[in-house]
C-alpha cells in the first residue's frame, strides 16, 4: 500500500525560492549556491537564478 506523499512545500515557499534565486542570478551569484535540499524548492530557485541571470545578461549588453 503507497503512503501519501504530502509535499514540504507551498506555493508561497516555491514563490520564495524563486524570488530568492532571481535575486542571486540578478546579482551574479554562483548557481551552485543554491540552499535547499528538496528537489521541487531547489527546481523553483534554479528556474529564478535561470531567469535572474539572464536578466543581467541582457543589462549588461545594453550598458
Amino acid at each position: 500500500m503507497a503512503e501519501d506523499a504530502t509535499p514540504q512545500w507551498s506555493l508561497d515557499s516555491l514563490t520564495k525560492a524563486y524570488q530568492q534565486g532571481y535575486m542571486a542570478g540578478l546579482t551574479g551569484q554562483a548557481k551552485n549556491r543554491q540552499p535547499y535540499p528538496e528537489e521541487i524548492p531547489a527546481a523553483a530557485w534554479e528556474a529564478g537564478w535561470d531567469d535572474g541571470f539572464e536578466q543581467l545578461r541582457l543589462q549588461q549588453h545594453s550598458a
